[in-house]
């Protein structure tokens, strides 16, 4: 592992100053300050990789630049620094990480990760002038009036309905069944997944089915699910401790159908614990497919590798928090680092170079048209299938 890690940071810091030009602006020698960056969010427990995947990628992005001597704002550098507290999911704890992030000053914060934990944060980061990052889909933390809130992932919402059609033109899907944890974020995903399959015509054979947070034995709950025999079992909002627990179920009872989810998924604890059962298993994948993948991105990768020992795919989603952060403090200038509404202010004009994507691609905000106004990252839809040990993209898509 140390052979490894050692091969990974060569590879990360040649790829990184092959990239110079875009990252060795001129400015002072010196750094002018410092960019506090956090990141809240769920770290331990069945979701821990959520939240892990966050700060590993905050962490690895503010080396890249630091390494390099820090990001130019306004004619200075800043030396970027990333505090991170974990909230167990719980909405408590993301409430008390928010003031203690905020009470150091720290006005921009990547996270949280579900529903629940970013709602909760809502009135403590609008007291505090702070803008927030989160990977929840609830559209009223990005609809008029509110205003801090970007989404930064691909909503169950929006790859739904594509995954869904795509599977009935090409896989003959005609029945569907849904099952979600007896928790706000996997039941608001449901009820959107149903929504979907009713607007496409699909007949719904199950809507109401759930498991406690903490469940172990999944056999109840999937023995009435397998019984029904739909053409595709949608797990909502799973997350990636309980996927393969109930991809392995389903597959013990019986089941020969296809599996589904609109959450990312980690193909290591996939095969850990479901093996051959979770092949065909589709999902929602990070943003960074060999075939898009643009120098900058591996040279990410690399780094990735180097800092954590593994590379999980949803760190090509993720990546994109910090860079967006960044790019548009560039834009709007170093009053920006204090003060959130010359930030705001600059979202709508951000068009810049996405360097993390081949091709003629812009990093700007995107998702006018689900909340009125420019609250989301521009992650491309990549839609994955789990097969022997790893996930092999199916297509790739956009928001927009």
């Amino acid at each position: 592992m140390k052979t490894i890690r050692r091969v990974a940071a060569t590879a990360a810091s040649a790829g990184a100053l092959a990239l110079g030009a875009a990252l060795l602006a001129a400015g002072p020698a010196q750094a002018a300050g410092t960019l506090k960056i956090g990141v809240l969010g769920v770290m331990s427990g069945p979701a821990a990789s959520w939240g892990l995947v966050n700060r590993y990628c905050a962490e690895v992005t503010a080396k890249m630049y630091n390494d390099m001597g820090g990001v130019e704002i306004g004619g200075e550098k800043y030396m970027i620094e990333v505090t991170s507290i974990d909230d167990k999911n719980d909405p408590k704890l993301s409430i008390n990480g928010a003031r203690k992030l905020t009470g150091d000053g720290i006005r921009y914060i990547i996270g949280p990760n579900v529903d629940t934990t970013a709602q909760a944060i809502v009135p403590v980061v609008e007291e505090a002038g702070a803008m927030h990052f989160p990977y929840a889909f609830d559209k009223t933390l990005y609809t008029p009036p509110r205003s801090n809130s970007v989404l930064g992932m691909i909503a169950s919402y929006q790859a739904g309905p594509v995954i869904y059609k795509r599977l009935m033109e090409e896989s003959g899907v005609k029945s569907i069944a849904f099952v979600a944890r007896n928790e706000a974020d996997p039941l608001n995903q449901r009820s959107e997944g149903v929504d979907a399959a009713n607007m496409l015509g699909l007949e719904v054979l199950a809507s109401e089915d759930t498991y406690e947070p903490g469940t172990t034995d999944f056999f109840p709950v999937m023995s009435r699910i397998v019984q029904l025999d739909p053409d595709l079992i949608v797990l909502s909002g799973v997350a990636p401790s309980d996927a393969p627990q109930l991809i392995k179920t389903a597959r013990e009872l019986g089941y020969e159908g296809l599996l589904s989810t609109e959450t990312a998924q980690d193909a290591k604890i996939l095969a850990e614990v479901a093996g051959d059962a979770a092949n065909g298993f589709i999902s929602v994948g990070g943003a960074s497919t060999p075939e898009i993948s643009d120098d900058y991105m591996n040279a990410f990768r690399d780094a990735y590798v180097a800092h954590v020992g593994e590379w999980n795919d949803e760190a090509g989603t993720k990546v994109y928090a910090l860079e967006m952060i960044i790019e548009t403090l560039k834009l709007a200038g170093k009053a920006a680092i204090d003060d959130i509404e010359a930030f705001k202010a600059a979202m709508p004009d951000l068009k810049v170079e996405n360097r993390l994507l081949k091709g003629e691609n812009s990093l700007t905000y995107v998702g006018s048209g689900f909340f009125q106004q420019p609250r989301q990252l521009p992650i491309p839809m990549v839609v994955n299938e789990y097969r022997d040990g790893g996930f092999q993209t199916l297509f790739v898509g956009s928001v927009e």
